[in-house]
């Protein structure tokens, strides 16, 4: 199936590994020039080099810290200056800590406001203009299974989330007529170096093995598994793609069925 996205740019952010990364090589895949950024040069260029030596695709890498306002800034600059363009934008970022409410410093807050919500507000601001003249974007944010079912001991991520919805469905409102569509994905439980940090600190309070942790979590999820970062991947694309032209303002859950709302 051609889904359209051939030539197109994209900018994947924090993708130097997870789910950044298995978008990034998704999106390659199609055909796509992917713009990939991360904090650490060691990481991010042997991202680009695994992404242009398997998929044969023009792969653009970046030194760039999502919280800065001047490297998203730089990120977007870049992309223009190499590619001419930007079409595809998907929205990513590392998560908040994991801790007692009791434990959350205001530093941690603010941290955290900057990281998962700013990033977001300041990477879409900056590739609006540009879909505009297009009359053609794509934007897609990862949130979380935060975003529709709070946990605990994920506070500030069950906090800034839903706000991340919100935010998504008023772009999608005012900017779809233009051809630029606004979605989010919600991933669940996948096997990426966030979710081994939580499990570590979770199976330690517990007092089991990480292998007990994952396998009484597997046992709640309806697929019986942890999701593999490429199955999330798969979705993101299709929602980048010309066969997901009527889909706005929508958040699909990706985990495994583990959400038990009914939106």
């Amino acid at each position: 199936m051609d889904l359209g996205i051939k030539e197109k740019v994209a900018i994947v952010c924090a993708s130097s590994q997870g789910l950044g990364k298995a978008t990034a090589l998704g999106l390659a895949k199609e055909g796509a020039k992917v713009v990939i950024f991360a904090r650490h040069k060691k990481d991010i260029d042997e991202t680009a080099h695994e992404i242009s030596s398997s998929m044969n695709s023009e792969v653009l890498p970046i030194v760039a810290d999502v919280t800065k306002t001047e490297d998203i800034q730089k990120v977007v600059k870049t992309t223009i200056e190499k590619f001419g363009n930007v079409h595809i934008l998907v929205n990513n970022a590392g998560g908040p800590p994991v801790a007692s409410f009791a434990e959350l410093t205001d530093d941690m807050w603010m941290n955290s406001v900057s990281l998962t919500m700013m990033s977001l507000i300041r990477m879409t601001r900056e590739v609006l203009p540009h879909m505009l003249k297009n009359k053609w974007g794509r934007i897609i944010n990862i949130a979380s299974l935060t975003a529709k079912q709070p946990i605990n001991d994920l506070i500030i991520s069950s906090t800034l989330r839903p706000g991340i919805l919100g935010l998504a469905k008023i772009l999608s409102n005012q900017y779809s007529k233009f051809g630029i569509l606004v979605n989010n994905v919600c991933p669940g439980h996948y096997l990426t170096k966030r979710q081994e940090e939580i499990i570590k600190k979770r199976s330690t309070e517990r007092n089991i093995t990480a292998e007990e942790y994952i396998q009484q979590h597997s046992n709640e999820i309806p697929i019986g598994r942890f999701g593999k970062p490429e199955e999330l991947a798969n979705m993101i694309v299709f929602l980048c793609s010309e066969k997901a032209g009527y889909v706005t303002g929508s958040t699909i859950s990706v985990d495994g069925g583990l959400v038990k709302g009914l939106f």
